[in-house]
């Protein structure tokens, strides 16, 4: 399953916004390190089901009258300090769960309410923007480490015939997610010798910064937009990297409404409907939030997930099904799953990702919408609905 980890320095939100996505309750207090064993849970990116196309809803408990909820990990570890990949904080545990993450949502105050370490301050007194710069740099300078303390294997390498310095990089970045083509892409765009004994530390930390980028892209939530400085926002939205408005507590109080059974509301939308009974200082705080949501299109807790999946990853959804007729699985039911691909995938790929076998076994495959089969070759589109022809069952 895709996964997603939560970035940002102590009390920025990251755990509230964790609980809201996921629904799961965590250790959530006004204190740095709040969040010391990682947590990891279910979230969901939004996309349209196709069954929009079809008279009658799908009736999947992921699909809400045609707004479809595809399954990833969220991971929420300890929060990142100024030092953390020389061990400050908790700073290599949170580093080092970062490896097998496939994006980073960084989540910043940016009220400007805690300064550097996660300490509360008043509210402005703090430039946002600074976290967003020094998370990145932890993460590459951590990478860069890893890399430093390995690059003796790598020189051992070079003396034996054959020596090939992209096949030695590649196994030596394998674990953090790179593969042959993210390291020859970012070997592309350095100087560098053949020779690794030549390479100096500035080249190590070149490489590292460069797979780091490739491999582990951010979104950075401009968090708390409900309590921060309007020029603070401002400022963070003018910056020339993907940063998404948010109120993770307000995204909290939205789905704690629902289970409540005084708010209709699904994650995404970008207003809501009161239900039920509601105190008077419960109705104000819903209008204040409503003013909020009304200015920047929502909550922005989907929208984060969603920029980080469709946007920075470029995946699309595809649907597998057995009856291309009906859009049904074996027992009936329609659209029964959603998988998530990369942009430029094909049937076979994903009948790899539905079973090993199913790929090992692959045919051919119908595009279930237009009823004609597709070759290999077929690059699979958003809310695309495949029937896969297999030898394996």
């Amino acid at each position: 399953m895709l996964s997603i980890a939560l970035a940002g320095k102590p009390n920025a939100g990251k755990s509230t916004f964790y609980t809201a996505a996921t629904r799961s309750e965590v250790d959530v207090a006004n204190y740095p390190f709040t969040t010391i064993d990682a947590n990891r849970g279910i979230t969901h990116v939004r996309t349209e089901c196709p069954c929009l196309t079809r008279e009658e809803r799908c009736g999947h408990e992921n699909c809400h009258d045609g707004k479809r909820y595809v399954p990833v990990e969220l991971l929420d570890v300890a929060g990142l300090v100024p030092g953390a990949h020389e061990g400050r904080g908790l700073g290599n545990q949170f580093l080092d769960e970062l490896t097998n993450a496939d994006v980073i949502v960084n989540v910043v105050d940016a009220a400007g309410a805690t300064d550097e370490e996660g300490e509360p301050v008043e509210v402005g007194t703090h430039d946002p923007i600074e976290d967003i710069d020094f998370i990145e740099e932890e993460m590459d300078l951590w990478l860069a480490g890893i890399v430093d303390r390995n690059w003796e294997t790598v020189e051992r390498q070079s003396r034996s015939p054959g020596f090939d310095i992209e096949e030695a990089v590649t196994d030596l970045m394998t674990g953090f997610g790179a593969t042959e083509y993210d390291v020859a892409a970012v070997l592309r765009g350095m100087d560098y010798s053949e020779d690794p004994v030549q390479w100096t530390t500035e080249d190590r930390e070149a490489l590292a910064r460069g797979i780091r980028q490739r491999t582990k892209p951010i979104v950075v939530v401009a968090n708390k937009i409900d309590v921060a400085p309007a020029e603070n926002v401002q400022r963070l939205l003018d910056l020339d990297k993907p940063v998404i408005p948010a109120t993770a507590q307000g995204e909290l109080a939205l789905r704690r409404g629902v289970d409540a059974g005084f708010l209709d509301y699904d994650p995404g939308d970008e207003d809501f409907e009161i239900t039920g009974e509601i105190s008077e200082g419960q109705r104000e705080a819903l209008d204040e939030l409503r003013e909020t949501m009304s200015e920047y299109g929502g909550t922005g807790v989907q929208a984060a997930l969603n920029h980080a999946v469709y946007d920075l990853l470029d995946m699309v959804t595809a649907y597998p099904v057995q009856d291309q007729s009906k859009w049904t699985d074996a027992r009936g039911n329609v659209l029964p799953d959603a998988f998530l691909l990369e942009h430029g995938s094909t049937p076979v790929d994903l009948a790899y990702a539905v079973h090993s076998d199913i790929g090992e076994g692959y045919l051919h495959a119908v595009n279930a919408k237009t009823k004609r089969e597709v070759g290999e070759g077929y690059e699979v589109e958003e809310g695309d609905v495949i029937k896969i022809v297999s030898t394996a069952k």
